[in-house]
């Protein structure tokens, strides 16, 4: 039994993503043959998660007190990338649930889609160290970008 997940052509394509950030590939990120290095493809979504998830101020959207968790991440690798360069990571939310919302992004060079990823994050109450219910802040942002 497979459970090998595919890139659907939706989530290749650069108008369903609602949310960007940009972010200068650096020669530090490539591997002995040249190409940006896999580990670095997470950073880079990384990048657009946080863009996403935390206001200017680096404060969290949920509120004080609150905390964001990594539920899962999965991730396909659909195209090489090499330095020097300048990518594009685009942010969508695909699902809301009760304490937590599943975000899809891909991350693109030149026009080109070379990886898409989808986490699941949940809101965790920074003194319980536990699931908590999604604002009603972050709910106003997650509605935004679906």
């Amino acid at each position: 039994m497979s459970t090998e997940r595919r890139a659907t052509v939706s989530e290749t394509d650069v108008a369903s993503y609602t949310h960007w950030t940009e972010v200068n590939l650096r020669y530090g990120d490539t591997d002995r043959q040249g190409h940006i290095n896999n580990a670095v493809f997470a950073t880079l979504l990384e990048s657009g998660r946080v863009a996403f998830l935390f206001n200017e101020k680096g404060k969290v959207v949920a509120g004080i007190g609150k905390a964001y968790v990594i539920a899962k991440l999965t991730m396909d690798f659909l195209a090489e990338m090499n330095f020097p360069g300048v990518v594009r990571v685009g942010t969508k939310v695909v699902s809301t649930g009760r304490s937590s919302f599943t975000l899809g992004q891909a991350i693109f060079l030149n026009g080109k889609c070379c990886s898409t990823a989808q986490s699941v994050i949940v809101l965790t109450d920074e003194q319980t160290r536990r699931s908590t219910p999604l604002t009603e802040s972050l709910l106003e942002q997650l509605t935004r970008y679906s």
